[in-house]
């Protein structure tokens, strides 16, 4: 079964994807996307791989006959690829060089502007989940690119509130965002010449970090080489300063906020960033999701920003002073 549900209380579609059940989890002597599987190129530095578990996929079956006019359902159309790093089986964000992480960003822009000629797609969402905290059944590292046929809830909303600002105040919040994070400078992790990442006054993750572009860009294309480069940089520092906040590798869900690939233009108001959602709150301890922050999305930050900022910074300049990468 893979179709989408309607849920009227919301004005949202759920993805019911029941084969994704028959995921396997990593056999002990094969990996899929490493060379040699038969999967995957022999020689590759990244690549996109269709996704072998779609939830969504551009030649859909027809919904199961149980929904009403109440109880709508649609086909699920769009499409899941896999984006594979590099064929190392180990080697995640913070051990590839910023060169090598460009080459991402190149595939990542190139497979947004694929998926976007598609018509039937509204949203293309680019993502990674890290780490068994997050689910992760495939350890080689990798991302992932979903191309939905609606405009997401949450990504609506975001969409709605950077209009709402942008109308009240003619500017673009996510640049008044950043001008209010760097006069503050107590939540910022480090800055470039072109990103700037902060974990922002709100965030209901004690290590939720955005990485946002300075200049005013909605989406990777818009990107100049220099302002590739300058995200690979931040991206791999700050994915090793996790790593190094309690030397561990760190999970996170880290996602690309871009703009709608159709509908309404909004260049005027809406600005790319990358926001991470890690589930640690220390070293051991997990930060659950508990009922009213799923039921009524009440989010709840059991530690203060101000004091995580400055141990996600503190382990940057530790990451740092390791030259383990190539921010120095």
């Amino acid at each position: 079964m893979a179709e989408l549900r309607y849920n009227p209380l919301l004005g949202d579609w759920t993805m019911v994807a029941s084969n994704r059940q028959n995921r396997p989890n990593m056999p002990k002597d094969f990996c899929p996307f490493c060379p040699g599987s038969g999967k995957v190129p022999e020689q590759f530095d990244v690549f996109a791989y269709d996704n072998d578990f779609p939830a969504l996929r551009p030649d859909p079956p027809e919904p199961d006959p149980v929904g009403s006019e109440l109880y709508r359902t649609a086909h699920s159309y769009g499409k899941c690829e896999v984006i594979l790093y590099s064929p190392d089986h180990t080697a995640t964000l913070p051990q590839l060089s910023v060169a090598h992480i460009g080459k991402l960003i190149n595939l990542w822009t190139e497979r947004y502007v694929a998926l976007s000629q598609d018509p039937k797609h509204q949203y293309v969402m680019i993502f990674e989940n890290r780490g068994e905290e997050c689910g992760v059944t495939m350890p080689h590292p990798h991302g992932q690119i979903y191309a939905y046929s609606h405009m997401p809830l949450k990504l609506q909303t975001e969409l709605d509130n950077c209009k709402r600002h942008h109308s009240t105040t003619g500017h673009c919040l996510l640049c008044d965002m950043n001008r209010e994070e760097q006069a503050f400078g107590g939540r910022v992790i480090h800055e470039n010449e072109h990103f700037l990442a902060y974990i922002p006054f709100f965030t209901d993750y004690p290590y939720g970090l955005y990485i946002v572009s300075k200049q005013h860009k909605t989406a990777l294309p818009q990107f100049s080489p220099e302002e590739q480069h300058s995200l690979a940089q931040m991206l791999q520092g700050m994915t090793g300063a996790m790593d190094t906040l309690f030397d561990r590798l760190f999970p996170y869900m880290m996602v690309l906020h871009q703009r709608p690939v159709h509908g309404t233009d909004v260049e005027d108001y809406y600005h790319f960033h990358i926001e991470f959602y890690p589930p640690l709150r220390d070293a051991n301890r997990i930060k659950f999701i508990a009922s009213s922050e799923t039921g009524a999305w009440a989010a709840c930050n059991p530690l203060a920003v101000e004091d995580t900022a400055e141990q996600l910074r503190a382990a940057f300049r530790r990451w740092q002073s390791l030259g383990k990468g190539d921010v120095l």
